[in-house]
């Protein structure tokens, strides 16, 4: 199958390109290397003579150019996006431009190119809060933590109905559509454009909701990069990771080579699991949940030292507790997670991250 991979010269999307590569796939790659995630490099790398595919430096809201790579292509995979939680408000221009302009070009491009098939990165952000109960009322809606309680170091939700703590359950697919970051928004409006597309033109498109994604080639040294990664940086230049709030937030930390076997598995059930168009969405997930204190301990413990510090400190926007439930990726994608966290995380302690690339000014 030729495939246009968006992103493909990223932390995850070099991942996918060898992946689909080893599984015989044919690769048409597209990078605009945003510094966010590159630190500064501005053209494409062509990994063709070294087994890689050649990928094209494009922006994906570049329509001309994006059309172009769309011949004779069978199916997109969409990693491209400006990522993580951004440093603050004034982010929100560059991810509405890159994540929901920028897929609104790559939509239209397909429609025009006749290519009715899409993979699309999603994440678990757009749940917002994950799914709780209260012991005494069983599944309730966690509503937003106070900041009296926060302030006292109380940073699980309570129930809304007798103020007790609230415990996490799995969030399954269909659980409410909450974000509560501006690139969590983001990724809700991607998936509404490519289902809106879907229905208008008949594609048909899976949205694989990402959760916390770790492991080789994590950009160093950038606020945009995940919590593994700036713990890792934190520990290789001899400091202790700072864990927020008591440590106690449940994640679901998902090794990135598990997220390249998500993107096979969606690429080869698109047409079974979405038959008469539309879009179906999965958790791509560990199923094994892990705290954040937990994870900077595994990874302290590996890397050596220095121990973790619990800051107590909190930001106003973070969840709690957002966990997935991954049997519906299991049923229907044939996707079970392979690297545990415990084993994973501890690897990673010395995996080589992604150094800011200097690259030429060729395409």
């Amino acid at each position: 199958m030729r495939v246009l991979l968006t992103g493909a010269a990223g932390f995850i999307g070099s991942h996918i390109a060898e992946a689909l590569l080893a599984a015989g796939h044919d690769i048409v790659g597209l990078d605009c290397y945003l510094p966010a995630a590159h630190g500064g490099g501005s053209e494409a790398i062509d990994q063709s003579e070294a087994g890689g595919p050649a990928i094209k430096r494009v922006d994906i809201r570049d329509s001309a150019g994006v059309l172009r790579l769309l011949a004779g292509v069978d199916l997109v995979c969409h990693q491209a996006a400006m990522v993580g939680n951004g440093v603050d408000a004034a982010d929100l221009p560059e991810y509405v431009t890159h994540n929901d302009f920028g897929t609104a070009v790559l939509l239209a491009a397909m429609h025009e190119a006749r290519v009715s098939r899409l993979v699309l990165a999603s994440s678990m952000v757009v749940y917002g809060e994950g799914a709780y109960a209260c012991s005494a009322h069983g599944p309730v809606e966690a509503p937003a933590r106070t900041r009296s309680d926060l302030d006292a170091g109380n940073f699980d939700p309570r129930c809304p109905h007798c103020a007790r703590p609230l415990s996490w359950a799995s969030v399954p697919e269909d659980a409410p559509i909450a974000p509560r970051s501006i690139y969590a928004a983001t990724k809700v409006a991607q998936e509404h454009l490519a289902h809106a597309w879907a229905i208008q033109t008949g594609g048909r498109v899976l949205a694989l909701r990402y959760h916390n994604v770790y492991g080789p080639r994590m950009p160093r040294d950038t606020p945009y990069a995940g919590v593994a990664a700036i713990f890792r940086s934190a520990l290789e230049n001899g400091q202790a990771p700072e864990v927020f709030e008591d440590g106690g937030q449940t994640r679901d930390f998902v090794h990135v080579e598990d997220i390249a076997g998500a993107n096979l598995a969606a690429i080869d059930k698109v047409d079974e699991a979405v038959r008469d168009g539309g879009l179906r969405a999965y958790n791509v997930c560990s199923g094994s949940p892990t705290t954040i204190g937990e994870m900077a301990a595994i990874l302290a413990a590996a890397h050596g030292g220095p121990e973790p510090t619990v800051t107590g400190r909190y930001r106003s926007a973070d969840v709690r507790h957002v966990v997935a439930s991954p049997e519906r990726a299991s049923q229907e994608l044939g996707f079970t997670a392979q690297v545990s966290p415990a084993q994973g995380i501890a690897a990673f302690a010395h995996a080589p991250l992604r150094a800011p690339i200097e690259v030429s000014d060729k395409s």
